[in-house]
């Protein structure tokens, strides 16, 4: 196997991502991006490097061994106004900010180029981990309605659309009313969003309708960034009474899955996976 460079930001990914290298005997390193990254990951051999420190995180890489870079976790886009970049990221620096005003998927992709230039194989989280992805048809015991399920595919369709403008991933819609996309306050505002819409057009405790949805964006580098679920997602659609969660199968993480599906049943909330539309 080859050695496995992680790329690490908030959240549980990488720490998912971590303990599946462990378990499966894949040699790792853990470069820790400074203000993101979990502190669980400082167990593992690697380094902690800053957003603007490129050439840092490559020498390390190099040092390292390491073949093959995964992206994982959450990374607040920087104020560039007060970035410290090294000598490599300066040179970056040009091209990032020009990408930065395309949106966020125009800007992770002059990143990964940087990482493939020095010879590095780009691997997605559900490349590295084959059972993160989301699968056809529900999971859990709780099943869609006809009407939820074409809310479901209406939200799909939205998520959609906005990613194409690189807005955002995901979207609620209820008896085919759009009632929330999201943009980079991410998906948990966005629920909350809804939560404090009037009970009427979302649902409410017993009564829940709607449906959230989340789709990588069509224009999107699909090793990195795609859209994910988890505990508080499952906990933030229930919150706003809302029926279910729906992705595209193969193209939505699921993370901390066992637990994830097991609190979707106990809250009564479907996850289910839709086979992705033509492009």
């Amino acid at each position: 196997m080859k050695k496995l460079g992680l790329i690490a930001g908030g959240g549980g990914l990488p720490v998912e991502i971590a303990e599946h290298c462990g378990r499966s005997g894949r040699p790792l390193f853990v470069i820790r991006l400074k203000g993101f990254a979990n502190e669980d990951l400082a167990s593992y051999a690697g380094a902690l490097v800053g957003l603007g420190e490129l050439g840092k995180c490559l020498r390390a890489l190099k040092r390292a061994g390491c073949e093959a870079v995964c992206l994982a976790g959450k990374v607040a886009r920087p104020d560039f106004s007060t970035f410290i970049p090294d000598l490599r990221g300066l040179a970056v620096l040009p091209a990032a900010l020009a990408a930065a005003s395309k949106g966020d998927d125009a800007l992770l992709r002059v990143y990964v180029r940087e990482f493939e230039k020095e010879g590095f194989e780009i691997e997605g989280p559900q490349e590295v981990m084959e059972d993160l992805s989301l699968p056809a048809g529900p999971m859990g015991r709780v099943t869609p309605s006809e009407a939820q399920e074409a809310d479901a595919r209406r939200a799909i369709d939205v998520a959609r659309e906005i990613g194409r403008l690189d807005v955002g991933q995901g979207a609620v819609v209820c008896g085919g009313l759009v009632l929330a996309v999201e943009a980079q306050e991410g998906t948990d505002a966005m629920l909350a969003r809804v939560a404090d819409l009037p009970e009427h057009l979302r649902g409410r405790p017993g009564a829940a309708r709607g449906v959230l949805a989340k789709a990588p964006k069509p224009i999107q580098e699909m090793r990195v960034d795609l859209p994910a679920i988890g505990l508080a997602t499952v906990q933030g659609a229930a919150r706003a009474g809302l029926a279910g969660i729906a992705g595209e199968a193969g193209r939505l993480l699921v993370l901390a899955r066992e637990a994830t599906v097991a609190l979707a049943d106990e809250l009564g909330v479907f996850i289910l996976g839709l086979e992705p539309a033509a492009p």
